[in-house]
């Protein structure tokens, strides 16, 4: 720890990085001339689902809880995790995917990015076989012989409950 402490205090002023630019914080204002549309990118592995498309507002659920995200948020990285993705393309347009995980990266200039290790449209799923999956997991979990089949049963419990939570809304 000592050396830690000292390796900071020696090396600090190189870190030090000038603003170039005006930095937004929670409580300054949006730049006036900005859109009321915010740009989605939403990317899985094998897949483009948005690729730079104007919306009106997304909502995410993620570690820090759950966001719903405008035009001009204020820049942010969140961890995402097993939920619903919601995009609302315009007042009357909405669509649901279910994300197993991933990170949501709110830029500054009214763009957010989306990179999901996987997601389904909501209707995809079936909530029988949802409730037949998470039973069979559960049992899994609590008869693994090892660490390593019980976290893994633990992971699909988890992912499990959250979808089949999100069908039940």
């Amino acid at each position: 720890m000592n050396f830690l402490s000292r390796a900071v205090r020696t090396t600090s002023a190189a870190f030090r990085i000038k603003a170039c630019t005006p930095v937004r914080y929670y409580a300054s204002e949006a730049p006036a001339s900005s859109s009321d549309r915010l740009r989605l990118s939403f990317a899985l592995p094998h897949q483009t689902i948005y690729a730079n498309t104007e919306v009106q507002q997304v909502n995410i659920a993620s570690t820090a809880g759950d966001m719903g995200i405008l035009a001009n948020h204020v820049p942010s990285i969140e961890q995402l995790k097993p939920g619903i993705v919601e995009i609302l393309e315009n007042p009357t347009i909405t669509k649901r995917y279910f994300a197993s995980g991933g990170f949501a990266i709110i830029n500054p200039n009214s763009s957010l990015d989306i990179n999901a290790i996987e997601a389904f449209p909501l209707e995809d799923f079936s909530l029988e076989a949802i409730r037949t999956n998470l039973a069979e997991a559960q049992r899994i979990a609590s008869t693994a012989s090892t660490e390593e089949e019980k976290a893994e049963a633990r992971i699909e419990v988890e992912v499990y409950e959250a979808l089949q939570s999100a069908l039940s809304k």
